[in-house]
């Protein structure tokens, strides 16, 4: 099959997945369906393309291609802990309050537009996701050896996957003893102030690079279009979770630290001055500002803003 067949089935496949999930999850008038269907539609791309990919005579077989194999086995771990972390979040949770306004709850009448609008954000969200790893699953590359390039490149990818599963249960575990010192700064959330964005976001950046490799051209993955187009993955991530409400780093930081600087505003203050808002770093307080507040991602927006300054902001710049 055609690298070109298996990316646009796998399109169908995303896109039937989350219009079922949304018209079983709107007529039960429940999101419990949202983060699990996400999960389950990330293996099955994994499954197929895995498949797929080795239906043709020309192809290394799966077992035979240690590319095929690194790749579906690290996504499938990533992507299958980010099911079993999101379903067992949202059950500890007792719902997502991002869906309460769009499912009518409260007394707030239903949004079957905007309830669709999520799905299908979440069907775009794992198919660009996975750009790199279909590229990877249905080349028909013969390149059974590894090289110094994919073993750098395969070791980093695991490494981002680690940091995401290690913070989500250190988070987690922060969480269940009680919420010790008001805000997280266990483990790699001493370097990070969210090391959890950064391992996804690493990842997708570190399998792209590793996707190089199965481009079909014999020039190289510099010249093939496909391969570029996957760049996407990281790209889309680094979107969500840096720039899009409600989620990611906008959900995250802003006016969501009141909590902190009304706790206890002068450790978080001290806590947010030496430790990288996203990369893990140690010395991150020596650090000029407008590094901090370019390449290190943060961001004036990120900044809180207590509302009468907010106003007193706003009223200037009307002027």
């Amino acid at each position: 099959m055609s690298q070109g067949f298996i990316y646009g089935i796998s399109a169908a496949i995303t896109l039937g997945i989350q219009l079922a999930g949304f018209v079983a999850a709107y007529t039960l008038r429940t999101e419990t369906f949202y983060d699990i269907l996400g999960g389950l539609n990330y293996l099955t791309l994994a499954i197929y393309a895995a498949t797929a990919g080795a239906a043709d005579e020309e192809s290394l077989k799966w077992v035979d291609d240690p590319r095929k194999i690194i790749t579906t086995i690290l996504f499938g771990c990533s992507r299958g802990w980010l099911l079993v972390f999101l379903a067992w979040r949202a059950h500890e949770r007792k719902g997502d309050s991002r869906f309460d306004e769009v499912l009518g709850k409260g007394g707030n009448p239903p949004q079957p537009l905007n309830f669709f609008v999520f799905w299908m954000v979440q069907a775009m969200w794992v198919y660009l996701i996975s750009m790199p790893m279909l590229f990877v699953s249905s080349s028909d590359v013969r390149k059974p050896e590894f090289s110094a390039y994919d073993i750098v490149w395969a070791i980093l990818f695991i490494l981002g996957v680690l940091i995401e599963i290690v913070a989500d249960i250190q988070k987690a575990l922060w969480v269940k003893n009680g919420r010790r010192g008001d805000f997280c700064n266990v483990g790699v959330w001493a370097y990070s102030r969210h090391p959890n964005y950064f391992g996804e976001i690493f990842q997708w950046w570190c399998l792209w690079m590793f996707s190089y490799s199965s481009s079909e051209k014999l020039s190289g993955g510099y010249v093939d279009p496909l391969w570029w187009v996957g760049i996407i993955s990281p790209l889309f991530t680094m979107q969500i979770l840096l720039n899009m409400k409600p989620t990611g780093l906008c959900n995250a930081e802003g006016q969501s630290l009141k909590r902190y600087y009304e706790k206890c505003p002068e450790r978080y203050a001290q806590y947010r001055e030496s430790t990288s808002i996203l990369i893990p770093l140690i010395g991150y307080k020596y650090v000029p500002m407008f590094l901090k507040q370019t390449i290190f991602f943060d961001f004036e927006k990120y900044e809180y803003r207590p509302l009468n300054i907010q106003a007193d902001e706003n009223i200037k710049k009307e002027k």
